[in-house]
């Protein structure tokens, strides 16, 4: 079947047909780099990965662009709007871009221990002032904008008489002029809706730019519509990003980019739903924000250990991009025993061995296989249903490990079904999912070890010298580490 996504902007899912056939434009708005990146950052990130890893196997070439803010991100608390990356260097006494690099290195890190992709394109604000510069003049231009004392603002009410403002976000103009906070400073806004473009620098603003309208910054939309379009074009085929963005943030990128290049940017709007924690939204002012180092080392009061980053992506696959997603130890602690139980299928799965001609002696099984074999392109294809896979994977992990047990026979199935098998879930866990290996042992020094171990055992059991095979066995297993002693003789390790 062919692929779905569900658009954010109609609210239905649609039959994804690309603007260019055989290529797909990605944008997905990235971190605001004036601090470190918490847990709420990590579903989009690798939600999206998994989207672009997909559209990759499906053949597309895709350019995925994923910004850095490192400048402008504010909330419009008045004329002296407070630049996110200002503020936070001068709390850190450091200079701006020495923050924004420290934060943007931090970022890639963590990103790497997600295995996620690295971006076609990873533009920054700062790095495109003059094109947004020119945006704002064109919409100026256009009408639909207006310069008040070096700030310029957009006007929203007269786009909206002419537009469908809102409709992403499913908000009313009527009801955002009566309900958009009276702020001080804001008297010089023709309506409270309007927001900055540009916002003219106080004296003390250390990040400042020459502009028509005076030395100021660029405000936080303009900088992803600025980029996008250079990158993508004027229409481009998917915007990513949290649910969180899509006001004011996206709607207000819809309105300038088509009054600027005179078409709606987008066809497919496509938004990951948030994470909370013990069911409450993660914010600061709950003092439930956990950060990913913290996530990493369990150096946090609501974490009772550390996580692997895998078992932190596989939790985050186990839900659909578009539910709520819950945090909570007991969860995660969940998801690493999953993922663990998939994994060591999976490596039982590698050393099973068919001639490709075998025939299957179990018609059935072999039959039930092969049709949730075959489910899971139909799932991703069904906007990305990666839990509806993970659950046919584990449906299929019970007959790896009996087969490898030797409690199913291996030719109750064909050498073509256990190499579609073999390819399947290589293609799913690995090149689409992004996953590795769950263990964090998993080095060549630890393997070498335990091999070390498990040949002393095995001589030791030769010599009918049960005593120290026991006690090797048990005292490893006091460590976390668990030793199976195999019907062939051989033995295999796992972390409990």
């Amino acid at each position: 079947m062919p692929l779905s996504i569900y658009n954010s902007y109609s609210r239905t899912k649609e039959l994804f047909k690309p603007i260019t056939e055989g290529h797909v434009g990605m944008y997905v708005c990235g971190p605001t780099v004036s601090g470190e990146s918490h847990l709420g950052h990590a579903r989009p990130y690798i939600s999206f990965d998994v989207v672009y890893r997909y559209l990759s196997h499906l053949g597309y070439k895709v350019r995925y662009v994923r910004n850095i803010t490192d400048a402008g991100h504010f909330e419009e608390e008045g004329r002296e709007a407070e630049d996110k990356v200002s503020k936070k260097a001068l709390l850190e006494k450091l200079e701006p871009m020495e923050l924004v690099q420290k934060y943007t290195n931090l970022f890639h890190w963590a990103m790497k221990q997600f295995n996620c992709i690295e971006p076609s394109i990873e533009p920054t604000a700062t790095g495109h002032i003059v094109e947004q510069i020119n945006m704002i003049e064109g919409i100026i231009a256009a009408g639909y904008a207006y310069e008040v004392n070096g700030s310029v603002y957009f006007d929203v009410k007269k786009y909206a008489a002419s537009h469908d403002y809102g409709k992403l976000s499913g908000r009313v103009i009527d009801d955002l002029l009566e309900t958009t906070r009276e702020l001080d400073g804001q008297e010089e806004k023709r309506d409270r809706a309007d927001f900055a473009l540009w916002k003219a620098a106080p004296p003390e603003h250390i990040m400042r730019w020459k502009s028509p309208w005076g030395e100021g910054f660029p405000g936080w939309h303009i900088e992803c519509s600025a980029m996008a379009t250079k990158y993508l074009g004027a229409r481009f085929d998917i915007h990513g990003g949290g649910m969180d963005l899509q006001f004011p943030h996206h709607e207000s990128e819809i309105a300038q980019s088509t009054i600027c290049n005179h078409q709606p940017p987008v066809n497919y709007w496509m938004h990951n739903n948030m994470i909370t924690i013990n069911g409450r939204k993660m914010g600061k002012s709950y003092n439930n924000v956990i950060k990913l180092t913290e996530l990493f080392s369990g150096n946090h009061p609501l974490l009772t250990q550390a996580y692997h980053p895998m078992t932190i992506r596989f939790f985050i696959l186990q839900s659909h991009y578009r539910s709520t997603l819950d945090f909570s130890n007991e969860a995660l602690q969940a998801s690493e025993k999953a993922l663990k139980r998939l994994w060591d299928s999976y490596e039982n799965l590698k050393k099973l061995d068919l001639p490709a001609d075998q025939a299957a002696d179990d018609q059935e099984l072999n039959g039930r296989i092969e049709k949730l074999l075959a489910e899971l392109e139909s799932f991703m294809d069904d906007d990305f249903s990666t839990p509806k896979v993970i659950a046919n994977l584990f449906d299929m992990a019970p007959v790896i490990n009996s087969i490898k047990d030797g409690l199913i026979p291996a030719n109750a199935i064909s050498g073509q079904t256990l190499a579609n098998l073999k390819s399947s879930f290589t293609l799913y866990l690995e090149d689409i999912f992004g996953l590795q290996s769950p263990y964090q042992s998993d080095n060549s020094l630890l393997q070498g070890v335990m091999q070390l171990l498990i040949d002393i055992r095995k001589e030791s059991r030769a010599k009918k010298d049960f005593a120290t095979s026991d006690k090797i066995r048990n005292q490893l297993s006091a460590l976390g580490i668990l030793i199976k002693d195999e019907k062939d003789g051989n033995m295999s390790w796992s972390l409990s």
